[in-house]
């Protein structure tokens, strides 16, 4: 046999085994469908529940009939008398306290006594030849002017001049420079003194007459 044989019988079993197997589902399939319709449904209703029975009256225990109270006795409510009021003595006040004026201070006692009067110092000699009219300011000459020049010096504790100042012009200034300018030069002093005759420093004052010479 060919090769070609052997096939197309091959292919011819297995359409054979198709076909059977077709057929053989086919009616399978329709025995079960009509046996389906054969059976009947059958409904089954549920019986309706038992009816609940009331439940029997209780019997009620025999109970002892309370015993007799007796009514409470009466009270006799009174009205409260009113309240007292009371007015409190109210003492009459005290006399205000005298008050005393602080004692007064207790003055310091005074100084003691120096043992030395105290002194100014004094002129050595005559103040007169300390300004004259030689020295007379040579323009204040030949203008013709005069006046007067009132000055203070300080003295200090040897009795020489440390400080002048003119306290009382002349109305002009060559008359007053010149005055204060001879004073501390020429001036010397007995120096002044204090308490304890210690010699110190002080103040003198006095003036100048200027006068053109005749």
């Amino acid at each position: 046999m060919s090769s070609n044989r052997i096939i197309a019988i091959v292919i011819v079993a297995l359409i054979h085994i198709a076909i059977g197997y077709a057929l053989v589902t086919g009616l399978a399939y329709s025995a079960i469908k009509k046996a389906v319709e054969r059976v009947t449904t059958v409904d089954i209703e549920e019986p309706p529940p038992p009816e609940e029975e009331p439940p029997p009256p209780q019997e009620q225990p025999d109970v002892a009939p309370p015993p007799p109270v007796a009514p409470p006795p009466p009270i006799n409510i009174a009205p409260a008398p009113p309240p007292i009021q009371t007015q409190p003595t109210i003492p009459p006040p005290a006399p205000p306290a005298l008050r005393v004026p602080p004692p007064a201070p207790v003055a310091p006692p005074p100084p003691p006594p120096p043992r030395f009067q105290p002194k100014s110092p004094t002129p050595r000699g005559n103040p007169g030849n300390w300004a004259n009219a030689n020295d007379y300011p040579s323009r204040a000459l030949r203008e013709e002017r005069e006046g007067v020049t009132r000055f203070t010096v300080t003295v200090d504790a040897n009795g020489r001049v440390s400080n002048c100042q003119v306290t009382g012009s002349s109305g002009h200034s060559d008359l007053d420079s010149t005055t204060c300018s001879l004073i501390s030069r020429r001036a010397r002093f007995n120096p002044a003194t204090d308490g304890d005759g210690n010699e110190t420093s002080g103040t003198w004052s006095s003036s100048v007459r200027w006068e053109i010479p005749q």
